[in-house]
């Protein structure tokens, strides 16, 4: 571990708070579809569903199910991190739709990981941005645990994506083999293709993938990659995603730069004991949270007020949300 540390999270917290200011935002992504065509990235949950769906339009979302997400986010002050969705899933023009009517629910344009596409000049101003899966912090990993998602395909789109006008972010999954001389393969990324967001995600070992006997990656190390990202772009959004089981994380990532953190069950954990643990986290990294894990008023009513077809979700979110699950 390098001795200073210490000294570089409270550099990256100054320079986050001076041109970010305080707020941290809860962030949520939309899933779409449970289908992934390529389905062969070694760290993914779909890559061990593949062989078991035989009919992917099944494995599709409903799209009132995925409006009514979107409204209860909207009422819960949660921002969509973006619609995300396995290859083949949808069509570009059912996309299209989808962050239309989204966009028209929460009065934001939304970003999209929906994989590597040429057909982004199809979209207009429902989209904010463009994800590209970059996954892995080490270009020879990246070819062997994502071996269909190519990262020239990946870098093409994005440049494109920026001539088109919209933002661009990548993902980066830590506790995949890279170590932190990969943090310069990141920076150079960031800088060569004029990142706006980047996301970064500790990894979930799934069961049936390679990693199932993995370790997530430690909260310092994750610390260190953010701070030294936060200090080579000051301008940059970072999301940082940790899972239930590590809640312990969220301050330090906080403290290192992050403007925002993702990767929770929302309505599982929402008012539970681990909801309140995320408030506290970013209370004691004297931060102000946009949006709430526990404020049961904010859930409001059970129906819709978008329209009468997400009422049974709507109904269903929220009941969710005020069980005691834990």
């Amino acid at each position: 571990m390098d001795s200073n540390i210490f000294d570089l999270i409270e550099k990256a917290n100054k320079t986050t708070l001076n041109k970010h200011g305080n707020l941290i935002t809860l962030e949520r992504a939309i899933f779409l579809s449970w289908w992934c065509d390529k389905g062969d990235c070694a760290f993914c949950y779909m890559s061990t569903q593949k062989n078991k769906i035989k009919d992917p339009s099944k494995a599709r979302r409903n799209t009132h199910n995925i409006f009514a997400e979107a409204e209860m986010c909207k009422r819960l002050d949660w921002n969509i991190e973006f619609l995300s969705g396995g290859y083949e899933s949808f069509t570009t023009q059912e996309i299209k739709q989808i962050a239309t009517t989204i966009k028209d629910i929460t009065g934001d344009g939304v970003w999209l990981n929906t994989g590597i596409t040429d057909e982004l000049s199809e979209y207009g101003d429902e989209i904010t941005g463009i994800t590209g899966a970059v996954e892995v912090a080490n270009p020879k990993i990246h070819e062997k645990v994502c071996p269909s998602k190519k990262l020239e395909d990946i870098s093409n789109m994005l440049d494109v994506a920026h001539n088109l006008g919209f933002k661009k972010a990548i993902t980066i999954i830590l506790g995949l083999g890279e170590t932190l001389s990969d943090i310069d393969y990141i920076i150079d990324y960031i800088k060569d293709h004029k990142i706006d967001r980047v996301i970064f995600y500790s990894l979930n070992p799934h069961k049936e993938t390679i990693y199932a006997n993995s370790s997530q990656p430690a909260s310092l190390y994750y610390a260190q990659v953010v701070a030294q990202v936060r200090l080579a772009f000051p301008d940059i959004e970072i999301i940082c995603g940790t899972w239930i089981d590590n809640l312990a994380n969220i301050g330090i990532l906080i403290l290192s730069g992050a403007n925002g953190i993702t990767k929770f069950p929302l309505f599982k954990m929402f008012g539970t004991k681990y909801g309140k643990r995320v408030e506290e986290e970013v209370k004691w990294a004297g931060r102000e949270l946009k949006g709430t894990f526990t404020d049961k008023e904010k859930l409001g009513p059970q129906h819709s007020e978008v329209s009468p077809d997400l009422d049974k979700f709507i109904k269903r979110y929220v009941k969710e949300s005020l069980k005691n699950k834990y």
